[in-house]
């Protein structure tokens, strides 16, 4: 564990206050760097611990850059201070999702990245709830996936009276419903053949409100989705294998349809209930260098070029 490394939480903010929980969980010294004056104080209030307001430029001329960073400021800035952390020499961030607000950050990220010998990777905590740790489990038990099937409906009644910038409402699929779709392609390969429809819009996400599509994987899985933001409906995800259908819905559960028989399968839960669900493992495995669940910028500029397809972008 990486206790004497000196690692920076950016952000004062709801996330940053997750991850800090965690941090103090692990017994992981950490200096957090805030903004705005206002978050920094309630921060400081909740948490007994100070912070660093002023912004990431102000902190990196106070202090010795960070060897390791973990990232969650507003969609907007997430750029701009990812390059900051890497020119002053930060070798390792994770970087709440999405990492860019468009493809032409994340594509600049990635550029800074390979010219300073940094890694970057995406926070999908998703990929580390234990539902799906579980139903790793129960795929390979089955020998794998033969198909799947997703939706990734929004509650935009909701998401039209959020207070965010236009231009977050604007990508909202980036922003949010990307974790069911990073997670479905996670666990079944990326798309090899894909294709998609979208049509009409909402006054905050104009590009698209109505979505299907279907596609076979590298995996050779096939898979599909519909997704209705002017209706109504949840997130969920749907997985086949030989011996049964297993179903998130939400995503921190799992039940299982077996010889027409529906069961909830009951599994350890303990850290994503204490915790916000996936952030424990996650946090863990970054300050561990367990690599190999995360996004990397690579996959998540491939991942963008999928998002900007299904979303009309």
């Amino acid at each position: 564990m990486s206790k004497k490394k000196n690692i920076w939480l950016i952000g004062s903010g709801k996330m940053a206050n997750e991850y800090f929980k965690v941090l103090k969980s692990l017994k992981i010294n950490v200096k957090i760097i805030g903004r705005g004056i206002k978050s920094a104080k309630y921060f400081t209030k909740i948490n007994k611990t100070i912070v660093f307001s002023g912004g990431i430029k102000k902190n990196l001329k106070l202090f010795k850059p960070p060897e390791q960073a973990i990232i969650t400021t507003q969609e907007e800035s997430l750029c701009e201070t990812t390059c900051s952390l890497i020119k002053a020499g930060t070798k390792r961030v994770l970087l709440e999702k999405p990492g860019g607000i468009n493809i032409k950050e994340l594509k600049k990220i990635k550029k800074l990245a390979k010219k300073y010998n940094s890694k970057i990777f995406i926070a999908y905590n998703r990929r580390f709830y234990n539902s799906v740790l579980e139903a790793k489990k129960i795929i390979q038990k089955d020998n794998g996936i033969l198909s799947a099937q997703f939706d990734f409906t929004e509650y935009s009644d909701i998401i039209s009276k959020l207070k965010r910038a236009p231009s977050v409402k604007k990508h909202w699929l980036l922003v949010n419903s990307a974790h069911v779709i990073d997670l479905v392609f996670y666990l079944i390969g990326n798309p090899k053949k894909f294709y998609y429809l979208n049509k009409d819009s909402m006054k905050w996400h104009p590009s698209s409100a109505i979505f299907a599509g279907a596609g076979i994987t590298s995996k050779k899985i096939i898979f599909s989705y519909h997704s209705n933001w002017r209706s109504q409906g949840r997130w969920g995800i749907e997985l086949f294998t030989k011996k049964r259908k297993i179903i998130f819905r939400p995503l921190e559960k799992i039940y299982t349809i077996k010889k027409n028989l529906p069961e909830y399968i009951n599994f350890k839960n303990n850290l994503d209930k204490k915790y916000k669900p996936g952030l424990y493992l996650q946090t863990k495995s970054f300050l561990e260098n367990k690599d190999q669940s995360f996004c990397t910028i690579d996959e998540q500029i491939n991942r963008f070029k999928l998002f900007y397809k299904i979303a009309n972008y």
